[in-house]
């Protein structure tokens, strides 16, 4: 079974909501290592006509013959590529900066060539981002600017070779991030159940039968 099977609810070394007093069951104040987000934000928007060359194509060894056409693509990856990253502060906001970079997407793109026959490759996308976040000051322990990224095509014309220009719907969240050791309350560790094996049970049904069939007074014996 898992943290959220039916036999685990409202177990209390296990993720789930909190029932009653929230402070019911808090053993400690425990220091844990993990990556605080200071500040963050979000952008959607659709990028057309962006042109993109295709490597790593597969099936490895097929002559695929041209014309190609385009099928769909997608992000392979939630994790973006940043670089060229530029931070300004911002002299009259307080701790706050304007932050440039270019985003690198990768994606991978399938098509059918002039047979029927399918194949794929893969391709980055590159976006730039010109945006004001939260920074916090200079410490020992330095932040850095992360992302999350998404990425679906929406069309895509084959150009030449394996070239293609697509339309493309990204979302990217950019975030200041950095390593820190947290103070936080914890109810102890986790209890970890026991893994439900998955089977067709074909079974069930049937042993769930009574044993006997329903007398006439019985409640569904009629």
């Amino acid at each position: 079974m898992s943290f959220y099977s039916h036999l685990n609810v409202n177990t209390e070394n296990c993720p789930g909501k909190i029932q009653g007093d929230p402070s019911r069951g808090i053993t400690e104040r425990a220091c844990i290592e993990v990556k605080k987000v200071f500040d963050a934000c979000l952008q959607q928007e659709q990028l057309d006509n962006v042109r993109v060359q295709l490597t790593n194509i597969r099936p490895v060894g097929v002559d695929f013959v041209k014309p190609l056409t385009f099928v769909s693509c997608r992000s392979t990856t939630t994790k973006g590529t940043i670089c060229d990253v530029i931070i300004d502060r911002i002299p009259d906001r307080s701790n706050f900066a304007r932050v440039r970079a270019n985003v690198n997407i990768p994606i991978d793109v399938i098509f059918t060539d002039a047979t029927g026959r399918q194949g794929s490759g893969t391709a980055i996308i590159t976006v730039h981002k010109d945006v004001i976040l939260y920074v916090p000051n200079e410490s020992i322990v330095p932040f850095t600017v992360d992302t999350i990224v998404s990425a679906i095509c929406a069309t895509g014309d084959f150009i030449t070779d394996f070239k293609f220009d697509i339309t493309v719907c990204v979302t990217i969240i950019v975030k200041i991030v950095a390593e820190v050791l947290l103070l936080i309350p914890e109810f102890g560790f986790c209890h970890i159940p026991a893994c439900e094996e998955f089977a067709e049970n074909v079974c069930d049904e049937f042993f769930g039968l009574p044993i006997f069939p329903p007398q006439m007074n019985d409640k569904n014996g009629c």
